[in-house]
């Protein structure tokens, strides 16, 4: 249950209508799901949201379906069932198939379990393994 109403297209104020519509035009979609609805209760919140999503979800050095791989990583870490749902679906609209699903899942365990073994030893980083940026001297003002 929701702990917001969703605001409908009818009802929303005409801030919202304007995301909404620019939502609707990119997805090639008659509606907007619940996600936005129920930023719709914040419309600065469902602008700032669709623009920063649009963003960092458009093709870029990773493709869509790699992100919305990530996106699902990082839904089932955060337990976010409706986004875990909604970039699922999103994925297997973008070519995902059962099989990559299949892995990615396995891969997603993996993490969690190697990750809780390496937490609670305290594992200290080998320093191979410790990113450190470097600056070139044309870099430097």
């Amino acid at each position: 249950m929701p702990t917001v109403p969703l605001i409908e297209y009818a009802d929303a104020s005409p801030e919202a209508k304007e995301v909404f519509d620019a939502i609707k035009a990119a997805r090639k979609v008659q509606d907007v799901n619940n996600f936005w609805k129920a930023l719709a209760n914040h419309p600065d919140t469902l602008k700032r949201t669709w623009e920063s999503l649009a963003e960092v979800m458009r093709p870029g050095a990773l493709d869509s379906l790699t992100k919305e791989m990530i996106y699902i990583a990082v839904s089932i870490a955060n337990n976010c069932d409706y986004c875990i749902h909604s970039h699922t679906a999103s994925a297997f609209a973008k070519g995902m198939t059962k099989e990559q699903y299949a892995e990615l899942l396995a891969v997603v365990g993996m993490a969690f379990e190697t990750n809780a073994l390496s937490t609670a030893f305290k594992v200290p980083v080998d320093p191979q393994f410790l990113v450190q940026t470097e600056t070139k001297k044309e870099d430097k003002p």
